[in-house]
């Protein structure tokens, strides 16, 4: 089988490709990807070149789309701006990559007809809106959707357009709405926690919005691409899967977890001004993706974030060119 994955060279996409290919000896992966800020070649270092093939472009582009998509079994569409600090400032582009992006791979795999037999959409639970601090409800496959960021919102359009084009035109669709990614190898250095890891093997401070109460349900990117695994196998076309980590933290928790674990005093934590639009708490309800698929996750919140510091602590080289790229 031949998959095309797009936003391969992200934190999410590569270690995807990577899980696949060591997983599925018999398959071929083409990664599309634009190579924005957060995409980087290296994290796709040493694969077999005989089973992967890299082409660089916009899924925007619907010329590109079509070349990429030439004998392609599967898809399964990484690519989109995530970041919802820089949605705050910066909607365009967001609205372009996750809404029209997805629009224009859907109309490709239109057109094809019956030559696609999977198009998997990675989503968040974001665009679920937010939850009750102190509340038992979590996020499920039933649950309306209130984006309150661009981001979410941008993300929220691009599930509906995935609905719309397996109600309309009977697109063999799925879709995943998967709570905060976390681990290694690859996280990009501007998102939470390896933030919080760089700063503090640096003796910088580390920035917590609010009060530090914000509540996120965490899970480890092998969990997330074991999940995705299951969904392409097993999973029923035109159903939505929660895939959560059982991990829910305060973001507060999780900065004073780093601190301890690297012997740091938390006079390193330093509150700033919360960020707009803030959500309260993101908790997942994964009962679906267990009960279909067979699917939950195996990392503890306790060892997969060890786990994710001593990468950060061994892999310097990987992640201080990137700093100054982000402008972090």
């Amino acid at each position: 089988m031949k998959l095309l994955v797009t936003g391969g060279a992200g934190f999410m996409g590569s270690n995807f490709i990577h899980y696949w290919l060591a997983h599925h000896p018999e398959d071929c992966i083409v990664n599309l990807d634009a190579l924005t800020y957060a995409g980087n070649l290296e994290n796709l270092m040493g694969l077999d070149q005989a089973r992967y093939q890299f082409i660089q472009g916009n899924i925007c582009d619907a010329k590109v789309v079509h070349q990429a998509m030439e004998g392609i079994d599967m898809v399964v569409h990484f690519a989109a701006e995530t970041h919802v600090d820089r949605s705050i400032n910066h909607s365009l582009v967001f609205i372009m990559t996750n809404a029209v992006g997805t629009q224009t791979l859907l109309e490709e795999v239109r057109k094809r007809g019956t030559q696609i037999k999977r198009f998997h959409h990675i989503s968040t639970d974001e665009v679920f809106g937010s939850l009750a601090l102190n509340d038992e409800k979590k996020f499920n496959e039933q649950t309306p959707y209130d984006p309150r960021s661009p981001y979410s919102a941008s993300k929220a359009a691009s599930d509906h357009l995935c609905r719309s084009y397996y109600h309309t035109h009977g697109l063999p669709i799925t879709i995943s709405n998967s709570s905060n990614n976390y681990g290694s190898p690859y996280h990009f250095p501007e998102k939470f926690i390896p933030l919080l890891i760089i700063r503090a093997l640096h003796d910088e401070p580390l920035p917590i919005y609010g009060d530090g109460k914000h509540v996120r349900d965490w899970i480890h990117v092998e969990d997330h691409c074991r999940g995705v695994e299951a969904i392409l196998e097993r999973g029923r076309s035109g159903e939505t899967y929660c895939l959560g980590g059982n991990s829910e933290r305060a973001n507060l928790e999780v900065a004073k977890t780093i601190l301890q674990t690297l012997g740091k005093p938390e006079s390193l934590i330093q509150f700033v001004e919360d960020r707009k639009g803030h959500d309260l708490r993101y908790a997942v309800d994964f009962s679906k993706a267990k009960q279909e698929l067979g699917w939950e996750p195996r990392h503890s919140f306790e060892d997969g974030i060890k786990q994710t510091i001593e990468w950060y602590k061994s892999h310097a080289e990987w992640w201080k060119p990137l700093l100054e790229k982000a402008k972090l």
